[in-house]
């Protein structure tokens, strides 16, 4: 029978080829240095986020004899090499805890590309090559400070045109993009993380393992809100003839003053929904309930859909004109969920202004392309070795591909600084540094987690 695998082995944590590196470097060889960067990509900046949870879940493991033994019966059969003695010595030696030391700028700082984000070193000099095997591992933090990044550009297009248009601009902002991406993601662990993410820079999402992930790992009590919403399968169930029975039920059920209510409306007829069945035979029961309902259109063209509920609930429920002069509707709102991206939202933005509508009118929902549409490469993370010790002196370790020159690394012990009022990577040609004036903090050092943010301190740095 076949004997099942430790999940929480972290040996096994790495790519297969990083078994075999042990044997690679040159003889003398007693320190590494490995950082991680964004060489470019979609955005000019990245919002670091996601170390935290990726150290406080993972690297704070205690390696035991048994792991050692279990990863080597399978890695030996997998066909490489194993680092027997160098594992045991992390048990032996350092009682399980793995004897390295990372540095990283404070999670929610906005950095721009091409600079160091994190660095890794190991703190005994028997095991270099551990700096490496745990590549796998830290390069993951590409997907929350991706997520984080996109989500924080976003919100600043929402911003900019919330402070054009709104007269609550600070207010609205935090609620503008909500994340609908739980069911769209690879996996539970990509919502948690990929859904807190997004929370770094909103507090709205339906994510709700991005709320555990918050509580567990950054200290949040409730780190999102969301409101009731109907889906399909609540309105339709009612049947097509009882529609609007559909629809009043939301209201008794959930409308009262000052709460928030959310109704898919396009299950049959949007047109109809809004213009017959909310604009006239409920209409005095919205009012009269005082809430706020927000309707969803779900299909057809995006901009197209929210240009068509916005101006048809404009006509049934009238509008107040605010300090700016832009219109906002009374008693109802429109959120779309469907189709949503950073293209999109621009054009929805775009054409509330040009009909006059203030951005506080429209939320969006945000899903795969919020969580999923995204890879290393949209902001080409890497993380390289680029400093090592041998035979005791200092060796600066860099590639420079003729093929491809965007591909060559960084070399020297390298660390964040501010210089002439902007950040810049600094290379020291020595591993004897205590980093002057540096940006980034030891955040990790030999199996404990040294800081532990908030996810408030997280949010107040963007």
């Amino acid at each position: 029978m076949t004997t099942p695998l430790n999940d929480r082995n972290i040996i096994l944590d790495t790519d297969s080829y990083k078994s075999s590196h042990f044997l690679q470097y040159p003889k003398g060889t007693t320190r590494l240095f490995s950082y991680l960067e964004s060489r470019g990509g979609k955005y000019p900046q990245t919002r670091f986020f996601g170390l935290q949870y990726i150290l406080d879940r993972y690297l704070t493991t205690r390696v035991t004899a048994e792991m050692v033994e279990e990863a080597r019966a399978l890695i030996e059969a997998h066909g490489e090499p194993f680092p027997y003695e160098g594992w045991m010595r992390v048990v032996n030696v350092h009682g399980g805890k793995l004897p390295l030391e990372v540095r990283a700028v404070p999670e929610g700082t906005l950095v721009p590309i091409h600079n160091v984000l994190l660095s890794c070193t190991n703190t005994d000099p028997e095991l270099p090559w551990l700096v490496g095997w745990f590549e796998t591992m830290l390069m993951r933090v590409w997907y929350p400070i991706t997520v984080a990044t996109q989500s924080w550009h976003i919100r600043e297009i929402i911003r900019a045109a919330l402070e054009k248009t709104s007269d609550r601009a600070a207010e609205e902002l935090p609620f503008k993009l909500h994340d609908f991406g739980s069911r769209g993601v690879s996996s539970r662990e990509s919502a948690g993380i990929g859904g807190l993410a997004h929370l770094i820079n909103f507090q709205g999402s339906d994510t709700l393992e991005a709320l555990r992930v918050a509580r567990n790992h950054y200290g949040a009590d409730i780190a999102a809100f969301s409101i009731p919403a109907a889906e399909h399968s609540t309105i339709t169930s009612w049947g097509k003839e009882h529609e609007v029975d559909a629809y009043r039920n939301m209201i008794t059920q959930f409308s009262r003053p000052g709460s928030i209510y959310a109704v898919v409306s396009d299950s049959y007829d949007l047109k109809n929904a809004i213009n017959t069945l909310w604009g006239e035979e409920l209409k005095a029961d919205v009012i009269a309930a005082g809430g706020t309902l927000v309707v969803r259109p779900d299909s057809g063209e995006p901009p197209a859909m929210v240009r068509l509920a916005v101006n048809a609930l404009a006509a049934k429920y009238g509008t107040t004109t605010n300090s700016k002069g832009y219109k906002v509707l009374n008693h109802v709102r429109v959120i779309q969920g469907d189709g949503i991206d950073e293209d999109t939202i621009r054009q929805i933005l775009g054409n509330l202004d040009v009909d006059g509508y203030s951005a506080e009118n429209v939320s969006f929902g945000m899903g795969g392309a919020l969580l999923q549409k995204v890879d290393r490469d949209t902001q080409r993370f890497a993380y390289k070795a680029s400093a090592g010790q041998i035979d005791g002196a200092y060796r600066g370790i860099y590639k420079d591909p003729v093929t491809d020159p965007g591909k060559r690394s960084k070399d020297g012990v390298l660390d964040l600084v501010q210089e002439g009022g902007r950040m810049v990577t600094k290379a020291y040609r020595t591993f004897d540094t205590d980093f002057p004036g540096s940006l980034m903090r030891t955040v990790y050092k030999d199996g404990e987690l040294i800081v532990r943010d908030t996810l408030e301190e997280v949010r107040g740095r963007g």
